[in-house]
């Protein structure tokens, strides 16, 4: 039988939401700390896609487990 949302494991979208929003964080932050570290000057859009893959990674991270692993099955 399949619930409201049908057959979602939310365990395992729990988990992939939170490292994905990790994997973002780390993508942007190193970016920046390693352009910088180097010396190289880094365009303003690739700045802003680096801010703006850590601001998602920081969002994704902390909202899929309050999504995916309590709000949506007490919903069911």
């Amino acid at each position: 039988m399949t619930g409201r949302y049908g057959d979602l494991d939310y365990g395992t979208l729990t988990k992939r939401g939170t490292l994905l929003g990790l994997a973002l964080f780390a993508v942007g932050a190193l970016g920046e700390l390693a352009a910088h570290a180097m010396g190289f000057g880094i365009p303003g859009w690739e700045a802003t896609l680096l801010f703006d893959a850590e601001v998602l990674g920081v969002c994704l991270f902390l909202l899929s487990p309050l999504v995916f692993g309590v709000l949506m099955p007490l919903t069911e």
